[in-house]
């Protein structure tokens, strides 16, 4: 058995893509997935599953996701070295983890826009592109960073974010 982390873009917010955990757990169970554990409501699943592809997994979760519930979320597989490399990979380890996001990428970008994001950037904001991951330190909160709403056009990729709190915790649950 493979683990995995799944994050799941956009669902449970503002009324849309309504995903029950309990029965989002029940569907990874009937797909064969086991050992399945959700955080919080945003999407955040790990599991183990026997499948060791990404991409055919992927397109599975996607499929059932869509019979199931009637959505189609973004989806981001990653194994737990590729999530262990990202939360690694922090390169701001000596902020508050709550102040620290992760923006997972979809795919590695090809263009970046980094003197729009340096433009609106506040001064107290850091932010810096590693592998697939774009770190952004927003110690004033992200509510109020203009480079939050800017990230994914500026990266020219889909991406779904986590704070550091979360990361942590998904970490930790993958371990």
């Amino acid at each position: 058995m493979f683990k995995w982390c799944v994050l799941l873009r956009g669902i449970n917010v503002g009324g849309n893509n309504i995903i029950p955990m309990k029965a989002l757990v029940s569907m990874f169970e009937a797909m064969g997935c086991e050992q399945v554990k959700t955080y919080i409501q945003s999407g955040n699943v790990v599991l183990h599953h026997i499948q060791n592809d990404a991409a055919e997994l992927t397109r599975l979760i996607q499929q059932k996701i869509a019979e199931s519930f009637h959505c189609s979320p973004q989806i981001l597989l990653l194994s737990v070295e590729q999530f262990s490399q990202a939360l690694d990979n922090n390169p701001f380890v000596d902020a508050e983890l709550k102040t620290v996001h992760w923006f997972f990428l979809a795919q590695q970008p090809t263009q970046v826009d980094f003197g729009t994001l340096e433009n609106i950037k506040k001064p107290s904001e850091s932010f810096q592109l590693l592998d697939s991951v774009f770190y952004l330190h927003a110690p004033e909160g992200i509510g109020r960073s203009k480079l939050v709403t800017k990230v994914e056009k500026c990266l020219a990729v889909p991406t779904t974010a986590r704070n550091g709190n979360t990361v942590t915790k998904l970490m930790a649950m993958l371990e």
